[in-house]
């Protein structure tokens, strides 16, 4: 039978969600998406595949999967107000085209752009906690942002993998890594400062980001010096950073397909 090929974008809100990954008795992203694709398709074969998985609570701008079908989509548009109007209002679908059978959504080259959002020294309103994490501590934000620059380029990170084994890849290459004042997302409950860590790469390992923001957190609290993190990233370095930021703060914001 004749399959056709669709890749759709999607924003959600991941703070009620258990990750993307289906898992028995728990709400998650991939089995909400795919109750409302059997709903609209009226019980018709179909699959769908992410470009990648996000952990319980992480949110995304601008995250994809893909449609396998055998029946064509006739209206796209029709069939993305459709889609929409079916899901929960914590996910939405942006956009939807065509591909072809050559198209992998897995393995297809891509470029993953992350965001950390946080601020620091005051409780915050409780409506920030979806999707910003609250450090009650001081922090020294300029300290911080030399040791963001400190990941960019190729390093040596098995020190910022979550359970690493001795048979991992752990030579990668950030392409960018900075932590700069939050001028993106903004609310009448937000503290007056707030911060993004922005990080681009090809590929992140299980909890890549959010031990390298736990790392930052540690070095502006004084636990860590810019020394620490340089050896860190080293190959002989034998370091186990151990703080793993909340997963709340986080959020895919780009797929960038080449």
């Amino acid at each position: 039978m004749k399959k056709y090929f669709y890749v759709f974008t999607i924003q959600y809100l991941g703070y009620r969600f258990h990750g993307w990954q289906k898992q028995p008795n728990v709400k998650t992203l991939h089995l909400m998406v795919d109750r409302t694709l059997n709903f609209i398709l009226e019980g018709k074969r179909f699959k769908s595949l992410s470009s990648g998985r996000t952990d319980a609570m992480v949110s995304a701008e601008n995250a994809a999967f893909e449609l396998f079908l055998f029946e064509p989509i006739e209206d796209e548009d029709a069939f993305l107000d459709l889609f929409n109007h079916n899901l929960p209002q914590d996910i939405r679908a942006t956009s939807i085209r065509e591909v072809d059978a050559e198209f992998n959504i897995i393995n297809h080259s891509k470029i993953k752009e992350y965001l950390y959002l946080f601020t620091c020294g005051e409780k915050c309103h409780p409506f920030c906690a979806p999707i910003m994490t609250t450090i009650l501590d001081n922090l020294d934000i300029n300290l911080m942002k030399q040791g963001a620059k400190l990941f960019q380029g190729e390093h040596y990170f098995k020190s910022y993998c979550y359970k690493p084994t001795d048979h991992g890849i752990y030579n990668r290459e950030i392409l960018l890594c900075e932590l700069v004042e939050n001028t993106m997302y903004s609310a009448n409950y937000f503290p007056k400062n707030t911060y993004l860590l922005r990080v681009r790469g090809k590929g992140f390992m299980r909890n890549q980001i959010r031990l390298m923001m736990g790392t930052l957190i540690d070095l502006g609290k004084g636990k860590l010096s810019i020394e620490d993190i340089k050896t860190s990233l080293l190959p002989s370095s034998e370091t186990k950073m151990a703080y793993i930021a909340p997963a709340s703060g986080l959020i895919l914001n780009k797929i960038e397909f080449e």
